[in-house]
């Protein structure tokens, strides 16, 4: 299982958070920002949370007005990263009370 990023996003198409577990040049992340960003935007609420991008596989769920998006590789399991995903937002409640309302008062 490998993760390649963590982007959490507004509703508006605002980064909140990246995190980058691969080493890719600052252009390819900001383009890998903004179509992954529009891709998820685009979509509606009832749509699948599991899309394919280039080569990877993204995963996203939304918490309030945060998408929590994962990048992962083509063969990993879409369930067990969307519980990565549940499990990190649970941490972050625990640790900062209301997520939403805490990363944005950190950017």
């Amino acid at each position: 299982m490998a993760i390649h990023y963590l982007i959490l996003l507004s509703r508006q198409g605002k980064v909140r958070l990246a995190k980058w577990f691969t080493t890719l040049s600052p252009k390819d992340k900001a383009k890998i920002v903004k179509d992954v960003s529009q891709l998820v935007l685009a979509r509606r609420t009832r749509m699948c949370n599991f899309l394919e991008y280039k080569d990877t596989k993204i995963v996203y769920r939304r918490y309030a007005s945060l998408f929590f998006i994962a990048g992962c590789s083509s063969e990993d399991n879409e369930l067990i990263t969307l519980e990565i995903i549940h499990r990190y937002v649970e941490q972050m409640d625990k640790y900062y009370g209301n997520v939403e309302d805490e990363v944005t008062k950190l950017m």
